[in-house]
């Protein structure tokens, strides 16, 4: 076959037959050529040093390995790389990352347009590029957490480009590259939700949306017909023709309210309209965005460890990947200083009876304008000098104090009212975030659960404490309740540190398998929605 004929037929096929056509391509510069191999040799390292000198790991790994090929040989192991690596480009939509189709024209521009072996050393550096692009995105994300939200303090973990290259090299190709995605069951849960409600899309949607401002048991006419017929496209009812809202409409709306994180009385007030009113295309977003955070987290989770969703307003204990305990949370306030951060850490040890000691912040910003008109402000709380001595208010001036200036720390000393409640969990990190108790019990009935300075509340403090102390313990109940009947501030480590994962996830997979979604309540997701935007990724246009 010419290089014409080649060329011609190349433009007309799919990715996975492009790839085995280029092997006819390149066939006539492979480093085994039989004149001038010597030649051929030098020139290819010479090209794969220049082309990869710009690209640090890309080009350790050829130094060590002697600049030796893996995609431009005429070998079947060569030819099958080439080919999954085209398939695995091809399929990156379907990850929700950004469509490859104009990278992989270049790379097949790249390839076809071979007339030297130097030539052969550049396509062999790009085809490498090409990798560790796609697998970096694929593996650990396409964004940058940071950039894109302050509250977003996760670190991601660093991909291994060289390692990249190693396993393309070594390991059978299309199932490597098919390993690169996340294996968690969440992720893979994800996908298989993206691909529900992409077909969804394509079917129209879940059909008109609900026009009423409220909805329950008795009501009838159009808006009601148009609630039945929206549940039983979403999955919550069996098909039906009654007109009334009955107590089948209502147990539907029930469900809905469940998951979707919504008060489940069964009555369709204006915040249940709103989210059943959401089209198909703002779900799946939520699921695009929750993969790509999902590739930001670490695959080490941690055998046991701590999940707090903010969006959800739940901190869990997860064993082997199974929930084993899980209590309501409060969470930070929506505003620009109490946001509670997303990040993971260790969690080392736990403080019975303890004393809150006031971040600067508040006592800057909340309590030291009430001491300058009056110096008996905030009186529960003990202000104290840089030597630890109790200040005397009735001799001190704060008013000649500004926020930077102020000279003195506070501390409310451990009791029931304690701000902590009566245990605190420490994970000791630079945002100064821990779990801990409340006497603010009211809260946790509330729907939408965001009050704190930003640490995390917990519903169920005490058994949250028996749960990790059951390790360490035979009794851990007793144990705890006899340190906590002592009335003394006390540590207790654990002897086994536990990962603590602080998420923000409005859409999720259960372990049954069942996809719930919940508010945007920092507007986050948005802000990542619109990063990807930027970076490429793509919505199909959907209906309602």
């Amino acid at each position: 076959m010419s290089p014409v004929i080649v060329t011609r037929a190349i433009s007309t096929v799919g990715p996975t037959l492009k790839a085995g056509l280029f092997a006819l391509a390149l066939g006539g510069f492979v480093l085994s050529a039989p004149h001038g191999a010597a030649a051929q040799v030098t020139a290819f390292k010479q090209a794969v040093a220049e082309a990869a000198s710009a690209s640090d790991p890309v080009a350790q790994f050829y130094r060590e390995t002697g600049y030796t090929a893996i995609w431009t040989g005429s070998d079947d192991a060569a030819r099958a790389r080439r080919a999954a690596l085209f398939r695995a480009l091809g399929e990156a939509p379907m990850h929700g990352l950004p469509d490859r189709t104009s990278e992989i024209n270049t790379l097949m521009d790249v390839l076809r347009t071979v007339q030297t072996t130097r030539d052969l050393g550049r396509a062999e550096v790009a085809m490498s590029r090409a990798l560790v692009g796609y697998a970096s995105d694929l593996q650990t994300g396409l964004l940058q957490p940071r950039q894109i939200d302050d509250g977003i303090v996760r670190k991601k973990h660093q991909p291994d480009f060289a390692a990249y290259l190693a396993g393309i090299r070594d390991q059978a190709p299309v199932a490597y590259l098919r390993s690169l995605a996340p294996q968690s069951a969440q992720y893979q849960a994800l996908l298989r939700e993206k691909m529900r409600l992409e077909a969804l899309q394509r079917a129209g949607g879940w059909g008109p949306q609900v026009a009423a401002k409220k909805l329950e048991s008795g009501d009838s006419g159009p808006a009601v017909i148009a609630l039945r017929n929206r549940l039983i496209a979403m999955g919550y009812l069996p098909r039906s023709a009654a007109r009334r809202y009955d107590g089948a409409l209502e147990r539907a709306v029930q469900a809905f309210q469940s998951d979707h994180g919504l008060t489940a009385d069964g009555v369709a007030g204006g915040g249940t309209l709103a989210e059943i009113n959401k089209p198909v295309s703002a779900r799946l977003k939520s699921v695009l965005v929750a993969m790509e955070r999902e590739r930001w987290l670490t695959p080490e989770r941690g055998t046991r460890h701590v999940l707090v969703n903010q969006t959800d307003f739940t901190a869990k204990i997860i064993d082997n990947g199974e929930v084993t305990f899980v209590t309501r949370s409060v969470i930070g306030k929506d505003n620009a200083d109490r946001r509670s951060p997303e990040f993971s850490d260790e969690m080392e040890h736990m403080v019975i009876n303890p004393s809150w000691y006031v971040p600067r912040s508040i006592v800057t910003k909340e309590y030291l304008p009430k001491l300058r008109n009056n110096p008996n402000a905030v009186g529960h709380i003990e202000i104290t000098d840089s030597r630890g001595r109790k200040v005397n208010r009735a001799t001190a001036d704060f008013s000649k104090y500004t926020a930077r200036t102020f000279p003195f720390a506070m501390r409310q000393p451990p009791s029931r009212k304690n701000a902590l409640g009566l245990v605190k969990f420490m994970f000791p990190n630079k945002y100064n975030i821990y779990l801990h108790d409340t006497p603010q019990k009211s809260l946790f009935q509330r729907e939408v659960r965001a009050f704190s300075h930003g640490c995390i509340r917990l519903a169920q403090p005490f058994e949250f404490a028996y749960a990790l102390l059951a390790r360490q313990t035979e009794n851990p109940k007793d144990f705890f309740h006899r340190i906590l009947n002592s009335g003394k501030e006390t540590k207790v480590v654990l002897d086994q540190k536990v990962p603590v994962h602080i998420i923000y996830r409005t859409a999720f997979v259960t372990p049954k398998g069942q996809p719930e979604y919940r508010r945007d309540i920092y507007g986050r997701d948005a802000k990542v929605w619109a990063a990807l935007e930027r970076a490429g990724v793509v919505l199909p246009g959907v209906q309602g």
